[in-house]
This record gives C-alpha cells, structure tokens and sequence, in this order.
C-alpha cells in the first residue's frame, strides 16, 4: 500500500512538473518581450475593468441623469457625461464587456473556419485547392469595410451579425496562412510516417499538421484581435454595429460627435478606449512575434 502510494505522488508530481514546465514554455516569450509586456498590461486593464464593471463604476450604463447633461469630469462622474446625462466612465466600462466577447469570438469563429480550409486546400492540392482558393480570392476582392457593409445591411445590425460579418472577411486571409504552413509541413518525415501507418487525412490535418503550425497561427489570431476590435468601432460609428442603447464604443464616438463643440469628452473617451486597447494588441502580438521568431 505505501509503496503504491508513492508511485502515486510522484507520478502526480510527475504531471504536475510537467504542466508548470509547459506554461513556462508559453510565458517565456511573453516575459522575454518587454513590448509584449507593455501591450499584456494594457489588454490586461481593459479586462480587469470589464469584468468589474460593477465594481468600478457607480452608475450603471443606462442610467441618466438629467441635471448633468453633456458637462465635463467631475467628482460625480469621472469622465463627464453624454448628451443624455449618462455617465462616460460607466458606458465605457460597460462597452469593453461587449467588445472583449465579440472581438475574440469573431476571430475564433475565422480562425476555425479559415484553418481547415487552410488544412483542407495545402493538404490535398490539385483541383480541391484550386477549388477553396478561388472561393476565398472572390471574397477578398472585396474591400473589408465594403464586405462588412453588405452582410450587416443583409442580415440586419446585432451582436451575431458582427461575428459573422468579421468571420466571413477575416477567414480568407487566415486560410492562406494556413495553407502555405501546410504545404510546407506536409514534406516533413513525420507526416510520411503518419501515412504509412494509414492514418485518415482528418487525424494528419487536425493531429500532426495544425500544432505543428501553431506558433505563426497565434500571433496572426493576436493581430485580428485588433483588427476586430476596429472593426467592431467602425460599425458602431456607421450605425451598423449593435443597437441603441447598447454602450458600443463605436457608437458613443457617432453620437457624440453631434455634440462636439459642447462636449469633446463624449467623443474623446470612447476614442481613447478604442485606440489604446488596439494598440495593446498589436504591442502584444509584435512582442510576442518577435520573441517567437528568436525561440525557433
């Protein structure tokens, strides 16, 4: 019994060991990457704000207050209010909810739909790739912000909408990388064996080929994450994001802009939130690229 016992704890040990040594793996080149540093901290803020929302902020985001209309920063609210007395700090916080669930999902969404045809069209080639890549070059003709306009104006301005919108233009060019990582790992003496073991295309696509690419896959997701977030602020400022009264970054700087004159922190703010959050991104990926690129 002791003896079985022991075994036990040191296989535990043993994984346990093993699961620290992974996730030091992934950090180091984060914690390497004084860049990746800087846009982890910034990201980070935004999401510890959204998930304390109601912690951070006394107001919620629909709340008016009808004696402060469109006036500045104050003791009562921090960043000023809107044109409706709502308080600017509350909508913000509120708002970085919203975009932080949309902005990653819709590019989950692309980057699973892109990568297996990515896996599908490097994998088989001849008239299958010809096939799935003339597909993907007709829908990138199309300019991103033109694409995003037709299907939102088709199906009708909501959450879903956007992810399918984002998804739909952004999963071409994640297709394309990842057909290229496969054309090139399918020479690799590993998936030779893997076919002579008979091994099913699904489990070498999904099994062998697809962790084998991860790294440049994940550093690409990072920068979509930022190019999502814009997209999801452009949207919003063409009224075609989600509906009102919806705290939607986007839509706070199109409704504000009607009150500039009176109210510049209406329009400030939500830029602000916009800007610095995409620029967390895209410092964060950089860094994490860069570091990347040294580690192999």
């Amino acid at each position: 019994m002791t003896e079985g016992k022991k075994t036990e704890s040191k296989a535990v040990g043993a994984r346990r060991r093993t699961l620290w040594g992974h996730i030091q793996d992934w950090l180091a080149p984060i914690l390497s990457s004084k860049v990746a540093l800087v846009g982890l901290g910034i990201v980070g803020f935004w999401v510890l704000v959204a998930i304390f929302a109601p912690l951070v902020s006394s107001y919620g985001p629909l709340s008016q207050d009808r004696y402060a209309m469109n006036e500045g920063p104050s003791t009562r609210h921090v960043l000023g209010t809107d044109h409706l007395g709502r308080d600017l700090w509350a909508r913000v916080v509120y708002g970085a909810r919203t975009i932080l669930i949309l902005a990653p999902l819709s590019v989950f969404c692309s980057l699973v739909v892109g990568a297996t045809l990515g896996l599908i069209g490097g994998y088989f080639g001849g008239w299958i790739d010809e096939l799935v890549m003339r597909i993907l070059d007709a829908i990138m003709a199309f300019p991103a912000v033109l694409l995003y306009l037709i299907i939102i104006v088709a199906l009708g301005p909501s959450a879903l909408n956007v992810v399918i919108a984002i998804t739909v233009a952004g999963a071409p060019g994640i297709a394309r990388l990842v057909r290229s990582l496969t054309l090139d790992i399918r020479t690799r003496e590993y998936i030779a064996a893997a076919e002579l073991r008979g091994e099913k295309p699904l489990y070498i696509m999904f099994v062998e080929i697809l962790p084998n690419a991860r790294g440049p896959i994940i550093v690409d997701a990072m920068l979509r994450v930022g190019y999502a977030v814009f997209a999801i602020g452009t949207l919003g400022f063409l009224g075609l994001g989600l509906p009102p009264p919806s705290p939607d970054w986007g839509s706070m700087v199109a409704k504000g802009r009607q009150y500039i004159f009176i109210n510049t922190w209406a329009v400030l703010w939500p830029a602000v939130a916009i800007s610095s959050l995409v620029i967390g991104l895209n410092l964060f990926a950089d860094g994490l690229r860069e570091e990347t690129m040294r580690y192999q």
